[in-house]
């Protein structure tokens, strides 16, 4: 199916691009979020009528996923989860988890930004996070996974 992309996603293209992706991919995820629209003719003309506007909430919403990456970016988030003495956790910490520290130390951001490639932290330790605020801001982050005081 053919769409015009009304905002840049990742790894399809950004901002007017008429690009081609599966029937289900365009229809369950872009459209519904209204991150496309299928490229008619009745709907490029819209989208052209509309570039400008679409353009300044674009640059808006990325300079507001900038000033936060600047906030975020080096940050260590300290986390408390119970613990056995050798360090595994009872349970893990999620993205999700990430996220409410995240919110808690005065930022905005929502479980889908946090990046755990290697899934959820399952011991105690430091490790290296992704935050991406915005496919062109991403923040790199420290969480510090403690054992909680019982």
């Amino acid at each position: 199916m053919q769409i015009i992309l009304l905002e840049r996603v990742a790894a399809l293209g950004s901002l007017g691009d008429v690009v081609t992706v599966k029937n289900g991919y365009a229809r369950n995820f872009l459209i519904p979020q209204g991150k496309a629209k299928r490229a008619t003719e009745a709907n490029l003309k819209e989208f052209e009528a509309r570039r400008a506007e679409l353009e300044a909430k674009q640059a808006a919403a990325l300079a507001d996923a900038q000033a936060r990456q600047q906030k975020l970016d080096g940050q260590t988030i300290t986390i408390a989860q119970k613990a056995g003495v050798d360090g595994r956790l009872f349970g893990s910490v999620t993205n999700a988890d990430i996220a409410a520290a995240i919110v808690a130390a005065g930022v905005e951001a929502v479980k889908a930004n946090v990046r755990l490639p290697n899934g959820p932290l399952k011991a105690v330790g430091e490790y290296e996070v992704e935050v991406a605020l915005h496919a062109d801001a991403v923040a790199n982050i420290t969480v510090a996974v403690v054992p909680a005081a019982a």
